[in-house]
C-alpha cells in the first residue's frame, strides 16, 4: 500500500481558484483609481502618495468595520451585490465625521470554500462603494479556510485610511449652544440592528421574496438589503468650506448614543422626532416588533443616517448645497447647554407612542 500524496486542494483549499479570483478582480480595483494610487493588485502591500493627492501636511485617520449580521441575511437570500457598498460605507462615513477624505481601502474576505461567482460579486460591490466614496481599492486578502465556516458562509472586514490637513479636523471643539442639528436621510436600515431584524423575520414568518406591506413595488428583502448611503462626496466640500461644526454617523446605538460622541462637555443635543416623517420601513419594523420609541432611537437610524451640527446662519445655504448634491436634509433639533448627552423626544402617536415621550443618554 502506497502512501497517499496530499495536496492543498485535497484539504479543501484551491490555489487555482484564488489566483483566478485575483485576476478577475484586477479590473475592479483599477476602476477605483484616484490621485495618489494606481490601484494595481498583486503586491504584498498597497502604496498611496498623499502628496500626489494634493495634501501638504496631512493627518492620517483610519477606520475599520464589518457589515454585521446583515451579512447573514445577504447569504441566506443570495443578495451579495450590495454588501460591499455597506462595508465601504461603514468605514468611509466614519472617516468623514472627522473631516477626513477617504483615500484608500482594503478588504478581507474569508470563507470555507471559495465560490468565485459570489466572491467576485461581493468584491465588485466593494469597488462600487469605493467609487462612491472616492477612495481607491488598493489591496485586500481572500482567505479560504475549510472547517472555519459553514458551506456558503463568508465574512467581510474593511479597512479605510483617510487624510485631513493638520488643523482642519472636526474634533467637536467648534460645537456651541444654539447650533442647529440637521439630519441627512438614510437609505434604509443601513448596517445596524440586523440581529433584531432577523429575529423578527424568523418569529413573524416574513415572506422576504414578496412585496413589502409598506411598498407593493418593492420586495421586502430588497427594502431590507438597500445598501448604506455614503455621504462623503456631498459633505466633503461643505467641511472644507467650514460650514459644519461636527458630524455624527448614526450606526449602532442610533440617534440617542451616537450624537453625544461628537459633543464636548457642557453641551446637550435635543432631537425632536416630530420634525420628520418616520420612514415606512421603520414604522413596519416597529409595528412588527411592538418596539418602544426609546428602543427605536437606540437601535435603528430611524431615517437619519448622518447628523450635522451647524450655525443657524449657515443652515439655508448648507441645506441648498446638500440638496443639490442629492441629499434629503431634515432639521431635527438643536444644541443647548447642559450635561453632555442627547435627548430624543416626541409627542403622542409619533413613532406609535401612547403619550408624549422622552429618552435621554448621557455620553
Amino acid at each position: 500500500m502506497t502512501d497517499e500524496s496530499y495536496t492543498y486542494a485535497k484539504a479543501g483549499v484551491s490555489i487555482a481558484a484564488g489566483n483566478a479570483l485575483v485576476k478577475a478582480i484586477g479590473p475592479l480595483a483599477r476602476s477605483t483609481r484616484r490621485p495618489g494610487a494606481d490601484a494595481d493588485l498583486g503586491g504584498f502591500g498597497g502604496f498611496f502618495d498623499p502628496k500626489a493627492a494634493g495634501y501638504r501636511d496631512p493627518l492620517l485617520v483610519a477606520a475599520n468595520d464589518g457589515v454585521g449580521t446583515k451579512l447573514k441575511l445577504a447569504i441566506d437570500s443570495s443578495r451579495h451585490d450590495g454588501v460591499g457598498v455597506d462595508l465601504v460605507a461603514m468605514c468611509a462615513n466614519d472617516l468623514i465625521v472627522q473631516g477626513a477624505e477617504p483615500l484608500f481601502f482594503l478588504d478581507y474576505y474569508a470563507c470555507g470554500r471559495l465560490e468565485s461567482g459570489v466572491a467576485e460579486t461581493v468584491i465588485a460591490s466593494i469597488a462600487e462603494g469605493c467609487r462612491q466614496a472616492g477612495c481607491a481599492l488598493i489591496g485586500g486578502e481572500t482567505a479560504e479556510m475549510p472547517g472555519m465556516y459553514a458551506d456558503g458562509d463568508y465574512d467581510l472586514a474593511g479597512f479605510c485610511v483617510g487624510a485631513v490637513e493638520r488643523g482642519e479636523a472636526l474634533t467637536g471643539d467648534r460645537v456651541a449652544a444654539g447650533q442647529i442639528l440637521l439630519g441627512l436621510a438614510s437609505s434604509g436600515v443601513h448596517s445596524n440592528g440586523f440581529s433584531l431584524v432577523r429575529r423578527l423575520a424568523a418569529d413573524k414568518g416574513w415572506k422576504l421574496d414578496r412585496p413589502a406591506l409598506f411598498d407593493h413595488e418593492t420586495l421586502l428583502i430588497d427594502a431590507l438589503m438597500a445598501p448604506t448611503r455614503i455621504y462623503v462626496r456631498s459633505l466633503l466640500p461643505q467641511i472644507r468650506a467650514g460650514r459644519i461644526a461636527a458630524l455624527a454617523h448614526i450606526t449602532g446605538g442610533g440617534l440617542l448614543e451616537n450624537i453625544p460622541r461628537v459633543l464636548p462637555e457642557g453641551l446637550h443635543a435635543h432631537v425632536d422626532v416630530d420634525a420628520w416623517a418616520q420612514p415606512r420601513l421603520m414604522a413596519f419594523l416597529q409595528a412588527q416588533g411592538n418596539i418602544e420609541p426609546e428602543e427605536m432611537a437606540r437601535t435603528f437610524n430611524c431615517g437619519v443616517g448622518m447628523v450635522l451640527a451647524v450655525d443657524e446662519a449657515d443652515v439655508a445655504e448648507l441645506t441648498e448645497a446638500l440638496e443639490e448634491a442629492g441629499e434629503t436634509v431634515l432639521r431635527i433639533g438643536r444644541i443647548e447647554a447642559g450635561e453632555r448627552g442627547c435627548t430624543v423626544s416626541g409627542s403622542a402617536e409619533t413613532w406609535s407612542a401612547r403619550a408624549d415621550w422622552t429618552a435621554t443618554h448621557h455620553g
